[in-house]
């Protein structure tokens, strides 16, 4: 976009012709198969992500090529060993970075703008890590910093303690964590901290509510106040929802650390001894000591008293 505009201040394109680049650049079709949103991130901050299911290969592979090539970088998810041997030869010569069954396709050169945001991952079971991992990709594809700890469930709380605690210590804007089986973890991760929190059910789990309902029903009837719940296995939204938090709370800081700097410094009122005050009087009139007024002493009358007897 910004290209687009300088080649139009430089005289190289008309306005029509920048029109055209900027629509382009909005939205691109490819075979007739699919529109991509290139104009996404330059709206919300927030990169498009192709989700490979349901996708051949082949198509998969070009729309992510074909982001990296616009944008600097393609993500995917939900890829199947096809999808990531069919990314591997459409992206020659382009990074690949994994993130279990997603992936970042980087063009040479580039990386995101950083950021200081931090966004924490927790995982109750390593059977969490492929759905958390999709949201850490979304948080590093937005430039911001992203750790995640695995295998802190509920089943033995002595795990999470620990790495709960290096997570706040290491400054998280915002928590995600990842639960299947029961889903209790991201309740009680939320009853402890003053950070958000985002639930992300995983559908891990036996027999009914396997599938990731129990997690997200438990997640849902959390009786911790302020739980953000994803759907089920949605990675790529918890980590959205989580860039966006992380954003909003770095501006509300911004913006109160410009107030203070330019905020006018408040005198302390000055405070009236009594010494002031009784040397204050009304305008025009000399400010002099108050006078204090004496009264006569009286002698004390003798009514009342017993008269002596005369001898």
């Amino acid at each position: 976009m910004r290209g687009v505009l300088r080649r139009l201040v430089a005289g190289e394109l008309t306005e029509d012709e920048a029109l055209a680049e900027i629509r382009r650049v909005q939205l691109e079709e490819l075979g007739g198969r699919a529109r991509l949103d290139l104009g996404r991130y330059l709206r919300r901050g927030i990169p498009e992500v192709v989700l490979a299911a349901g996708k051949s290969p082949d198509d998969a592979a070009r729309l992510v090529v074909t982001l990296a090539e616009q944008h600097g970088q393609g993500l995917i998810s939900r890829m199947s060993d096809a999808h990531s041997a069919a990314l591997e030869r459409s992206a020659a010569g382009k990074r690949v970075i994994e993130y279990h069954a997603a992936a970042r396709v980087v063009r040479d050169g580039f990386a995101p703008e950083k950021l200081d945001g931090k966004v924490g991952i927790l995982t109750a079971g390593t059977s969490d890590v492929p759905v958390a991992d999709e949201a850490r990709m979304v948080v590093e594809a937005c430039g911001l910093e992203a750790r995640l700890e695995a295998d802190l469930g509920v089943a033995g709380l002595h795990r999470f303690v620990g790495p709960l605690s290096a997570m706040l210590d290491w400054g998280a804007d915002v928590l995600i964590v990842a639960a299947g089986m029961d889903g209790v973890l991201p309740g009680l991760v939320a009853g402890l901290v003053d950070v958000p929190v985002i639930g992300l059910p995983v559908s891990t789990g036996y027999g009914r509510g396997g599938a990731g309902e129990a997690a997200l029903s438990t997640m849902l009837q959390s009786c911790s106040t302020g739980l953000t719940v994803v759907n089920i296995d949605n990675g790529v939204g918890a980590g959205t929802a989580a860039v966006l938090v992380a954003q909003r709370r770095m501006r509300g800081s911004r913006n109160a650390r410009n107030a203070n700097t330019n905020a006018p410094a408040i005198n302390e009122p000055k405070t009236m001894t009594n010494i002031d005050r009784e040397m204050s009087a009304p305008p025009g009139i000399e400010n002099r000591p108050a006078r204090i007024k004496s009264t006569a002493k009286t002698p004390a009358s003798s009514q009342g008293n017993p008269r002596r007897r005369r001898p």
